[in-house]
C-alpha cells in the first residue's frame, strides 16, 4: 500500500487553523497561565455567544455531544420508559443518549431524498407513551421547523433537536438549535466548528431548563457539596472553550465556503444523475451548511458504492460513508427494530458516499474528484 499522501484529502484541518493559530495559542497561554481549567470564564464566554449565534438564551458546556443528548432529555423531564421517536438514519450516539436517559428509542424511515426523518413516517410511531420526538440536522440540513412543530404540536411533544452536525444552519427563518425545548451540539474536531478534542454542549431559551442542565453536568450540585440530582462529570474544559472561542467568529464564513463547494459539486455532478450519482437533496437553499456532501449511488450505475470508493482510493481521493450500518441493525441494537422495518434507511445505508468536504477545497479538487467519478463509471 502507498504511503503518498492522498490528492484529496477528506478533511483538511490545517486550512482553518493555521491562519488563526497564533490567536489559538494565546488563548491556551491564557488558560494555562491563569490556572482556569474548569468551569472558568472561557467556557461562560463561549456558552453564552454560541447561544446567541444559534439564535436562543443559554448554552450549557459538557464533555461530547452525546452527554447534551442524554442528559438534556433528563432536564427536560423525560422519565424512565418515556418513547423518544428518533431516525433509523443517524449516528448511533443518538440511540445511545435516549438509552442513556433510561427511555426507549422509537426508530422511524428516513426521507429517501434528503435523508431526513421522515415525520409522515414518524405518524405511525406515535403511541400513548410518546413524550418527545429528536430530529437529527443530518449532514448540515436542517429538518423543516414548520412540518416540525405541526408534528409536535399535533402529538403534545417536546422537540428536542440533534444538531451535532448543523452549527448555523438555518431554514424557514429558524437557526439549528432554535425550534424545540432543547437542542444538543457537538464539538467533536471534523465538525464545521470543532475543538482540539471532544466537546459538546446543549442550547434553550428556558431559564429553569438551562439552570438544571448545569447541575447534572456537575455532580448535580447546584453549589459546591449540595447534590440535588443524580447527576454525572460532563463539563467541556475550559481549554477546549478557549479554543472555540477563537473559531467562533469564523464559523459562518467557513459555512459559506462548504455552501460554495457544494454548488460547484452540484453542477458538475448534474450530468451524471442519469448515470446514477445523485446528491443528497437540499431543500435548505443556502441554509445547509454542508457537514458533509453526501452522494447516492443508485441501481442505475454501472458500478456500487463499495467499488467507486475503492476507485476513488486507488486515485488518492479519500471518502467516507456515513453511515454504513442504520441504527436497528447495529450488534449491540437490534433489539430496535428487524432487517427490513426500515427500507429507505437500509437502502441509503448501502448507496450513500460522502465526497471531500471542507472550508478551503478548491474548485480543482473538486474537478478532481468529480472526474475520477466519470472514470470510473465509464471503465
Amino acid at each position: 500500500m502507498s504511503n503518498r499522501p492522498p490528492k484529496v484529502p477528506f478533511v483538511n484541518f490545517s486550512l482553518q487553523h493555521q491562519p488563526i493559530q497564533s490567536q489559538i495559542a494565546e488563548a491556551i497561554r491564557k488558560i494555562i497561565q491563569e490556572g482556569d481549567f474548569i468551569l472558568g470564564q472561557a467556557l461562560a464566554e463561549f456558552e453564552t455567544a454560541f447561544a446567541a449565534a444559534s439564535g436562543v438564551k443559554y448554552g450549557v458546556g459538557v464533555a461530547c455531544g452525546t452527554d447534551a443528548i442524554a442528559l438534556g432529555l433528563q432536564a427536560c423531564g423525560i422519565n424512565p420508559g418515556d418513547e423518544i421517536i428518533i431516525p433509523a438514519n443517524t449516528f448511533i450516539a443518538t440511540a445511545i443518549a435516549v438509552l442513556q436517559a433510561k427511555a426507549i428509542p422509537i426508530l422511524v424511515d428516513c426521507d429517501p431524498e434528503t435523508a431526513l426523518i421522515d415525520l409522515t413516517a414518524a405518524e405511525t410511531a406515535v403511541t400513548s407513551k410518546t413524550k418527545a420526538i429528536i430530529p437529527v440536522h443530518l449532514y448540515g440540513q436542517m429538518v423543516s421547523p414548520g412540518q416540525l412543530l405541526d408534528f409536535a404540536n399535533r402529538h403534545d411533544l417536546i422537540i428536542f433537536e440533534d444538531a451535532a452536525q448543523a452549527h448555523l444552519a438555518h431554514r424557514e427563518g429558524y437557526r439549528a438549535g432554535s425550534i424545540g425545548k432543547a437542542a444538543a451540539f457537538s464539538f467533536y474536531p471534523s465538525k464545521n466548528l470543532g475543538s482540539f478534542g471532544d466537546g459538546g454542549m446543549l442550547i434553550t431559551n428556558d431559564a429553569q431548563l438551562a439552570k438544571k442542565m448545569r447541575t447534572l453536568r456537575n455532580y448535580g450540585a447546584p453549589s459546591k457539596y449540595l447534590h440535588t440530582e443524580i447527576g454525572t462529570n460532563s463539563r467541556l474544559d475550559n481549554l477546549q472553550a478557549a479554543v472555540l472561542n477563537v473559531k467562533l467568529p469564523y464559523l459562518e464564513k467557513w459555512n459559506r465556503d462548504r455552501s460554495e463547494a457544494a454548488e460547484h459539486y452540484n453542477t458538475l455532478l448534474e450530468p451524471l444523475k442519469h448515470k446514477g450519482i445523485v446528491p443528497i437533496a437540499n431543500h435548505s437553499s443556502s441554509g445547509h451548511i454542508y457537514h458533509l456532501y453526501v452522494i447516492q449511488i443508485t441501481e442505475e450505475s454501472s458500478i456500487d458504492r463499495n467499488t467507486l470508493q475503492e476507485k476513488l482510493a486507488q486515485d488518492g481521493i479519500q471518502t467516507g460513508i456515513h453511515y454504513p450500518v442504520p441504527c436497528h441493525l447495529q450488534p449491540a441494537y437490534q433489539n430496535l427494530g428487524n432487517r427490513g422495518d426500515f427500507p429507505r434507511a437500509e437502502t441509503l445505508c448501502q448507496q450513500i458516499l460522502s465526497l471531500p468536504m471542507y472550508p478551503g477545497l478548491s474548485n480543482t479538487q473538486i474537478e478532481q474528484v468529480v472526474r475520477a467519478i466519470e472514470l470510473s463509471l465509464n471503465c
